[in-house]
């Protein structure tokens, strides 16, 4: 995790040396935050919904909207330690629209890469490869930060706004999902090379970025540099009313299937 104020200076890694637990995050996000902080996290808050007018088409206890989805994920998952979501891909009706690890495919998993939101579909316009969040299996996969992320959405209901299923509240803190390839590509990473793996990659992007240099010198991993620059990211482009109100949100899709701030 990072997190950086305004103006130019570098942001900096949350306990860097620590190796946070989905709990701890869960913590620190209600009770460690600056005022009025947008909170950027890389996962798909809900599922495909509007190209079959359900997340699990054909069962009947299918969620409704994204927070019904979120609840359910919950519940289904409230044996798993550390907000963990096995038992949800377990679940006999949910897991045939899974693919899962050990050449598990459910039946209903979509044939190719897996059914994909709207904003999914807008990423891949825009020359982004991002993958369906039924898909488990895969160095790309996000399907299973995916599920673990909803239940901690779950738990900021009424906490913390998430953004679209909740309007800016205009103070305060807010929540969005990222794609941290977008940052990347705004600070002139060639596609296909998004991760940055040295701190003077690190540096060169940031200053694209209007950011001050991090200063690490020699090896960075790609997870903290990810965080690193989508924290510079969102600073430069929060205030750009577009990213707020890309055309093809609809109300329908701000309940059901969300969007990925930064995706026009």
């Amino acid at each position: 995790m990072a997190l950086c104020g305004t103006g130019g200076g570098a942001p900096v890694l949350v306990r860097a040396d620590h190796r946070w637990s989905r709990a701890e995050v869960l913590g620190w996000l209600l009770t460690g935050l600056s005022p009025d902080t947008l909170v950027g996290m890389d996962l798909g808050t809900s599922l495909p919904f509007a190209d079959r007018g359900a997340f699990f088409p054909g069962w009947s206890d299918s969620p409704a909207d994204a927070r019904d989805l979120w609840a359910m994920v919950d519940a289904l998952a409230a044996g798993d330690p550390h907000l963990a979501a096995g038992s949800v891909v377990d679940h006999a009706a949910i897991a045939r629209h899974y693919r899962r690890p050990g050449g598990r495919c459910g039946d209903l998993f979509a044939p190719g890469r897996g059914r994909l939101r709207v904003t999914e579909e807008a990423q891949r316009a825009g020359g982004l490869n991002p993958v369906s969040n039924f898909n488990l299996v895969g160095a790309a996969q996000v399907g299973k930060a995916s599920l673990t992320g909803m239940r901690l959405l779950h738990r900021l209901v009424g906490r913390i706004p998430v953004w679209p299923f909740d309007a800016d509240p205009g103070t305060g803190h807010l929540l969005v999902e990222i794609y941290t390839s977008l940052a990347a590509l705004a600070a002139g990473r060639p596609r296909g090379r998004s991760k940055i793996r040295t701190g003077e990659a690190l540096d060169t992007a940031l200053a694209a970025l209007g950011s001050d240099p991090a200063g690490i010198v020699g090896p960075v991993s790609d997870h903290r540099s990810d965080a690193i620059l989508t924290a510079a990211w969102l600073r430069r482009v929060a205030s750009d009313p577009a990213l707020w109100h890309p055309p093809a949100l609809t109300p329908a899709l701000a309940r059901t299937e969300g969007w990925t701030f930064g995706v026009r």
